[in-house]
């Protein structure tokens, strides 16, 4: 299964710990940081961009959104579902 951490810091011991759980189970997990992502809204189909590529092909994702950056989190997970 192809997940995606949904999460600013990689670094914190719970997203360890996700990570990490995933990977002895066999999954292939990969860690977003939320504020690098960005949505390309403008064409007819829209597309959620990190790190110059597009986010496609995940099976799972797992939202980790603190509370300062709720309406942008839920914006960034609303695109995975399209």
């Amino acid at each position: 299964m192809r997940i995606a951490l949904l999460a600013r810091n990689a670094n914190l011991y719970s997203h360890q710990r996700l990570l990490e759980a995933a990977e002895q189970r066999g999954h292939e997990i990969e860690h977003i940081n939320t504020l690098k992502c960005y949505m390309n809204i403008t064409s007819h189909r829209p597309e959620l961009r990190y790190q110059g590529r597009n986010l496609t092909g995940f099976d799972a994702v797992i939202p980790r959104i603190g509370a300062s950056i709720t309406f942008y989190g839920l914006a960034v997970l609303r695109q995975f579902e399209m």
